[in-house]
């Protein structure tokens, strides 16, 4: 149980299928008033604060950027890395005051698109549901089970309806590029591997850590939905890098875990996750083939409401979401 608590607390320190009818690659900085002055990036990074200390980023400044959909979780940190424009954003915000079920997801994804971000980067830190996954190891994650029930799930509503596919819930082509970027860190990573995502924020039972077991479930944690939904929706490239930190009650040894022990592997998480940011971001710039990939079009035969039924109102909220099929 300690080292749950520890973990949670401390969280702070798609490959989809291509579109017959391909869409020109969008720019989403399009719909968003480029004249207002506000800062763009094209690679964004969700997750806690020790992940945006990274050595090298230059150019560093917090903005507060507004979105028809509520505050996000706190300001953007824009900065440079390499000549690479980022925007990180701490999922729970400053301090870690925003418990899971109370995370604006809609607010932060909006944000993020609307500052010109393409290709989302999402760390977090998840118990273990397996034997060969210890703390320490990081894990690409390319499955969800969606456990949650208290969040606003879509962008979409009455006025305007859109249905999405989840089938393949994140972006291949950022994983591929994760993987790579492991590996010549010296990443202990794992390709491939099922997120069950649970409200929170008590932790599991016992019975529930085994059940979770039993439906193939790898890793256990509380942030990555609606999030991957969300950026799906707003045609993000999405892709996530589940850090492991103990494992969840199942394990015999579960209990025995100290608090040191937690506090270290917490630790040795967040430095890997840095080099892993640094690496990465040269992979991810440097792609040719990212107007190419299917998440930037997952809108384009989404729209189920009739052009003259559409909500005026919702065309206006969701521009920055979805200008590009509502022109």
């Amino acid at each position: 149980m300690v080292g749950e608590m520890i973990r949670h607390v401390c969280e702070k320190s798609h490959s989809q299928h291509l579109e017959l009818n391909r869409v020109s690659c969008f720019n989403p900085c399009l719909f968003q008033g480029q004249g207002s002055g506000m800062a763009q990036a094209s690679i964004g990074i969700i997750g806690g604060s020790g992940v945006y200390d990274i050595a090298g980023l230059e150019n560093k400044r917090w903005e507060k950027v507004e979105s028809p959909f509520g505050a996000p979780s706190d300001e953007l940190l824009f900065g440079e890395l390499n000549g690479v424009k980022l925007a990180f954003l701490p999922r729970h915000g400053r301090g870690h005051n925003i418990p899971p079920s109370e995370i604006n997801f809609r607010a932060n994804i909006d944000a993020l698109k609307r500052v010109g971000v393409s290709d989302v980067i999402s760390v977090s830190a998840v118990g273990s549901l397996r034997e060969h996954l210890p703390p320490g190891t990081f894990v690409i994650v390319d499955q969800f089970i969606d456990r949650t029930f208290a969040r606003e799930k879509s962008f979409f509503g009455t006025g305007l309806v859109a249905h999405v596919s989840m089938a393949h819930p994140v972006c291949k082509r950022l994983g591929d590029h994760i993987e790579a970027a492991a590996w010549e860190a010296g990443i202990a990573a794992m390709r491939g591997g099922t997120y069950l995502v649970m409200e929170g924020p008590q932790f599991s039972s016992l019975a529930e850590s085994e059940l979770y077991r039993t439906w193939g479930c790898d890793v256990i944690g509380m942030t990555n939905m609606p999030e991957a939904k969300l950026a799906r929706e707003a045609e993000l490239c999405y892709a996530t890098v589940a850090m492991v930190t103990d494992y969840d009650c199942w394990h015999p040894n579960h209990d025995d875990v100290t608090v040191d022990q937690i506090i270290k592997v917490l630790l040795a998480n967040a430095d890997k996750a840095k080099s892993l940011v640094k690496h990465v971001v040269p992979h991810i710039s440097a792609d040719a083939k990212a107007c190419d990939c299917g998440c930037r079009s997952a809108l384009q035969h989404a729209l189920i409401t009739a052009p003259e039924a559409r909500d005026a109102a919702m065309k206006q909220k969701l521009q920055a979401i979805a200008g590009r099929v509502l022109k």
